[in-house]
């Protein structure tokens, strides 16, 4: 072995000879929460990665839920004449023909190496953004017949907001960090949208919002395109996948992608959701899931947009209410100030909410 960057890997790769001589394994991509090598041997291009076992509290179960979904969308490509070796990503199995290895560095994992692939961090166009919306439709279309019960929960609760919302009120009674007086006028805002929280796990209970397999990470960089044809390939990052609402995924990718400014960005001035991208995102979701979705679904797609950026919104004072103990943060104000800018962005939904409704009553 050679060109190793990394001490740690050796003891992972030992449960891969199958890959036969391995000549480098450096560290790759811009992920914060795995490691990540991207490992070249004589056979092939493969990626190792450490799970964070203090994100994911259940790695067997994590990979149980990516296997199991893999071989549905393999099947799903090799039915319909696509490419089975890139439609998702491929688990390269231990010598034991295990998923995973625990070695004294924690749990890693191997998947085969996409050829011909690229992704992107930001979208240039509005095209992009309408491409990224139609790959994780097709996702849900895909998806559409997997008994999403079957999977576990990656994170317990992790797009649940009436959980969120107790959780909140906990760290608010807490007060560990002493900041609750700063942050008044947005624990206010909370409280003002308490029955707000509860719509979609409601429309679930009423049996409007169907319980589908989830990515609950809809980035665009979560998406690997054919890097000469621009086609794109498949959904990546399947860490989070388990069993949610369609409209969670959308609206994730709108609370993010449609906003007209950074996510910390200090003049909420500046905030707003850009009805043109909300409309090429909701387009593009619907025509990738190809009728999977049912009427109540669409219906539900800006609640679902404007929940999930209430929820992130939620998360961050939480967090500012903990003592940012949770997300990263560059200074003191930096939670508090991403969450001005989150509850910015649903107040400008709330005010364009028949203009969104329109939009995707139109499909």
């Amino acid at each position: 072995m050679s060109n190793f960057n990394f001490e740690q890997t050796k003891s992972a790769l030992a449960a891969y000879t199958s890959i036969g001589n391995i000549h480098s394994a450096d560290g790759y991509g811009s992920g914060h929460i795995n490691g990540t090598f991207k490992v070249v041997s004589d056979k092939g291009i493969y990626i190792l990665q450490r799970i964070n076992d203090y994100v994911f509290k259940d790695p067997r179960g994590v990979m149980n839920n990516i296997c199991a979904v893999g071989e549905h969308l393999r099947k799903k490509a090799a039915a319909s004449g696509g490419d089975v070796e890139r439609c998702t990503l491929n688990v390269v199995l231990t010598d034991s023909g295990e998923s995973l290895v625990e070695t004294e560095n924690g749990f890693w994992r191997m998947y085969e190496f996409v050829r011909d692939s690229v992704s992107y961090d930001l979208a240039n166009s509005i095209e992009d953004f309408k491409s990224s919306a139609r790959a994780f439709g097709n996702f849900q279309r895909l998806l559409a017949d997997f008994p999403a019960e079957t999977l576990c929960e990656p994170i317990k609760d992790f797009h649940n907001t009436p959980v969120r919302y107790e959780n909140f009120l906990a760290a608010l009674k807490a007060n560990k960090s002493g900041r609750a007086d700063n942050a008044a006028a947005e624990i206010a805002f909370v409280k003002e949208r308490a029955d707000f929280a509860r719509v979609l796990q409601e429309a679930h209970e009423r049996g409007e919002l169907p319980l589908r397999v989830t990515h609950n990470d809809t980035k665009l960089n979560n998406i690997l395109f054919d890097k000469n044809t621009g086609e794109a390939l498949c959904v990546i990052d399947l860490d989070t996948i388990g069993p949610g609402f369609s409209v969670t995924d959308f609206g994730d990718a709108i609370r993010f992608g449609a906003n007209t400014a950074a996510e910390d960005e200090k003049d909420v001035s500046k905030v707003s959701l850009d009805l043109e991208l909300f409309k090429a995102y909701a387009e593009g979701f619907i025509e990738g899931c190809d009728g999977r979705l049912e009427e109540d679904e669409i219906k539900l797609l800006p609640e679902g947009a404007m929940m999930m950026t209430f929820e992130c919104g939620m998360r961050f004072l939480t967090d500012y209410l903990d003592g940012d103990v949770y997300f990263h943060t560059d200074y003191p104000e930096h939670n508090l100030v991403r969450c001005r800018t989150q509850f910015a962005l649903l107040a400008d939904m709330e005010r364009k909410k028949a203009q969104m409704d329109a939009i995707c009553a139109r499909k």
